[in-house]
């Protein structure tokens, strides 16, 4: 290319006078290096319906083929894989819903016997196969939430074959022929069960109409468990009376054989006849023992979610705003060198690192629901590293959180599992806003001074980071006119010398490449050659040095100052220690914070944000929902028992479930989460369930037998006993499966409708019969 440099000499070859060369964007963007290589990363996104296990399958099949065929020292390997963990937690969950069948059914034959509990057993195989040819036909995958569902409803499914089967031995005791006591049962069952169905059902309802990430992601389990408790209706009311006009034999004289629901019904009825003649006491005990309950519940530890128990570890590090990605590459680097000596597996280290991604100036594309990408910048970087197990992340975090902190005095370092799905990344975080800068600074540094002295927490930071250095260029107006030159010949001048302009475009094939003009060795000039930095005037095309025309100045600024809604705010975040939950350090911080923010000027104020506002914003986002579950389950109630005082009575059975639930979670020493307050909406509808049962009993032994209502509510109370002691064993050993092996984030679930169910159970039996007692004023 020629350059024309005036009329008289003509022009001269570029080549001359500067260097031409291909090359990538200087500086680069964005660097990814795997295991300490250059790298270029494939993000691979799964279609909407699609099955992830068989497109891992098809990708190992596809980096087999090119594996074959790439030239020597490039190769093709998977970082972060999805469909390994589904698979793994399918496979799992799975065993655990056939050891659920296995115990329920266990259950039904050691309390019903053989022929009475292959009947009822019967409907297990059959609710489930029509369960998922449904989830089929309204697309509904299987995933954890979805065989979560499977278990919690496997107790209740069978609590319809138990009543029908119950039902149907007592008319044929009576005389009544098979076949007659199943029309009969079936057409005095037929909408009670429903009732009982519909409700359960719709205490589930709140979490799939929740708008928020935890409703996306629990939502399968309304659907799940009305499919499923609709397919128990429909077979309780077809297979069950089959089998059993088939099956069931009733004997007309009765052994001597005393069964264990026999023991505990003589022990049932003197307990309910004393606690009908104290009824006033009774109650009153029932409602301190909830009120002593709650109290209880303040000493329960409680997370919002749990961290991912998949085997991976990521590092996100932040130097200050301004670093050169080059410098962020150099400390990339020191930790790669660390994890390749001391913790990468060998011979002799068995537990650890397998392999590591490291991604410079932007992060990956989103790989796992619990990983939220950083602001992209040349100071930012983020580490994927895979660990030998997940039961050794936190070796692999405190090992590299301790060589940080001693090697990394300039970097922002966060070293953590993933959060589940709908979790915080960021478990603390105090958000203060107001209207000046500097003031903002002081407050939070404030509150890291606090947080840093708690024991508990680290990694303590803000996000606007530390004060940089910036150079401001002060143009003197005078001497600019006096040497001919304008601002745009200072801007144009310094850009090209500091960055490079782009002069055009370089067409190469079907590629356009910019050409950027730049001075020789400007990646290196420092702060003291920038007063000679040449200035170019674009009319006259004479140079002078910056400092003839311009002084520049050094100051402290703010890397980044950061709004939200439209007010300066800066967060304050915290890390937290193992075994550390958010709660406890907020607990201690709160009142701390509330007295010291009574001494901030007017205009500025904080609130909670991490863990402490993701909970409440699920927790919110269902419990808006909850008062339209509610009123269809009171809708139901109304329609089934026409009885504003019946539906009362059974409403009032809802609470009972918390004094289990409590104690089982202090007991077993868990914690209270999102998952264990999704058990207690579901033992609710249990809870409704086992009351709908029994208030349906009375109600029949006063249209049916003529009975008084006292002898009604004991006869209902006996001969509801055995069926719903049955549902409460069924239910609670059928999620002893999902407590042992349902990890932290179903445990907490699992205990809560287990312990929940039994007390509930034990207080029900009595509770409804003394309540029904009570509202409709009977006399002994």
């Amino acid at each position: 290319m020629l350059i024309p440099v005036d009329n008289k000499l003509g022009s001269v070859p570029l080549g001359d006078i500067t260097t031409v060369y291909e090359d990538y964007i200087t500086p680069r963007t964005s660097i990814v290096k795997i295991n300490g290589h250059s790298a270029i990363a494939l993000f691979i996104s799964l279609k909407e319906g699609a099955n992830i296990i068989k497109l891992g399958e098809a990708i190992d099949e596809l980096i087999l083929e090119q594996n074959k065929i790439l030239p020597v020292g490039i190769e093709l390997a998977r970082m972060a894989s999805k469909d390994f963990e589904v698979e793994d937690s399918i496979a799992a969950f799975s065993g655990n819903v056939i050891q659920s069948i296995i115990i329920v059914m266990l259950v039904m034959f050691m309390f019903l016997g053989f022929r009475t509990g292959f009947v009822v057993a019967s409907l297990i195989p059959a609710a489930i196969i029509l369960t998922m040819m449904f989830m089929n036909v309204f697309i509904i995958g299987l995933n954890q939430v979805s065989l979560a569902a499977l278990i919690m409803a496997l107790g209740m499914l069978v609590d319809n074959a138990i009543v029908m089967a119950e039902s149907m031995m007592v008319k044929m005791e009576k005389g009544i022929k098979a076949t007659e006591a199943a029309i009969e049962s079936s057409k005095e069952l037929i909408v009670p069960l429903l009732t009982s169905s519909l409700t359960t059902s719709a205490a589930f309802l709140s979490f799939y109409l929740a708008e928020s990430v935890m409703g996306d992601i629990m939502g399968p389990l309304f659907q799940v468990i009305t499919i499923t408790l609709l397919s128990s209706w429909l077979m309780a009311l077809t297979l069950v009376p089959m089998l059993a006009i088939t099956i069931i034999r009733v004997k007309k004289v009765k052994t001597s054989k005393v069964s264990i629901f026999d023991k505990l019904l003589v022990y049932y009825k003197k307990i309910l006849l004393w606690s009908l003649k104290k009824t006033t006491l009774v109650i009153g005990l029932i409602v301190v023992s909830l009120l002593v309950s709650l109290w209880g519940f303040k000493k329960i530890p409680v997370i919002f979610m749990p961290p991912s128990n998949r085997n991976l570890v990521t590092v996100d590090i932040n130097l200050p705003l301004g670093t050169q990605i080059g410098i962020t590459e150099s400390t990339v680097q020191l930790i790669e060198q660390f994890i390749s000596d001391s913790l990468l597996l060998n011979n002799e280290r068995k537990i650890g690192v397998t392999d590591w991604s490291s991604f410079i100036g932007e992060g990956p594309k989103s790989y796992d629901l619990g990983y939220s990408p950083g602001e992209a910048n040349s100071g930012y970087a983020h580490l994927l590293v895979n660990t030998s197990s997940g039961a050794d992340n936190q070796y692999v975090i405190n090992k590299l959180d301790a060589f940080c902190f001693h090697n990394l005095p300039n970097a922002k370092t966060t070293i953590k599992q993933l959060s589940t799905g709908g979790g915080s990344p960021i478990p603390i975080e105090i958000r203060v806003s107001g209207p000046d800068e500097d003031v903002l600074y002081k407050l939070s540094a404030e509150i890291k001074e606090k947080l840093v002295t708690m024991s508990g927490t680290k990694n303590v930071d803000d996000d606007w980071g530390p004060k940089i250095k910036k150079f401001y260029v002060d143009i003197d107006p005078a001497r600019l006119a006096q040497a001919g030159l304008s601002n745009q010949d200072i801007a144009v001048s310094a850009h090209t010398t500091l960055t490079g302009l782009n002069v055009g475009e370089f067409r190469k094939g079907d590629k356009i490449i910019p050409i950027i003009m730049r001075t020789e060795g400007s990646e290196e000039i420092s702060f003291t050659e920038l007063e000679g930095l040449n200035i170019f005037s674009q009319s006259s095309g004479k140079n002078v040095p910056l400092a003839q025309v311009a002084t520049v100045k050094t100051e402290w600024q703010y890397a980044k100052r950061l709004r939200r809604d439209l007010r300066l705010n800066i967060t304050i975040e915290s890390q937290l220690e193992e075994d550390i939950t958010s709660n406890e350090i907020l607990n201690e911080l709160r009142p701390w914070l509330k007295e010291h923010s009574e001494t901030w000027e007017y205009g500025y104020n904080y609130e909670y944000g991490g863990d402490a506002e993701g909970s409440n914003k699920a927790m919110a986002a269902v419990a808006q929902k909850l008062p339209l579950s509610f009123f269809i389950i009171i809708i139901l109630l109304v329609l089934q028992f026409n009885s504003i005082r019946k539906s009362v009575i059974i409403i009032s059975t809802i609470p009972l479930g918390i004094i289990g639930v409590v104690a089982g979670l202090l007991l077993t020493n868990s914690v209270f989460s999102f998952t264990a307050f999704l058990g207690i909406i579901s033992l609710a509808g249990i809870i409704v369930n086992n009351a709908i049962v029994l208030i349906d009993r009375i109600q029949i032994e006063q249209d049916e037998n003529k009975l008084s209502i006292y002898d009604s509510i004991l006869n209902a109370a006996y001969e509801r006993f055995r069926p719903i002691l049955l549902t409460t064993f069924t239910t609670s050993f059928g999620l002893i499966p999902l407590w042992i092996g349902g990890g932290a984030m179903w445990r907490p679930m699992a205990i809560g409708i287990i312990f929940g169910l039994l007390f509930a159970t034990i207080i029900t039996l009595l509770f409804v019969p003394l309540m029904y007692k009570f509202l409709y004023r009977v006399k002994l």
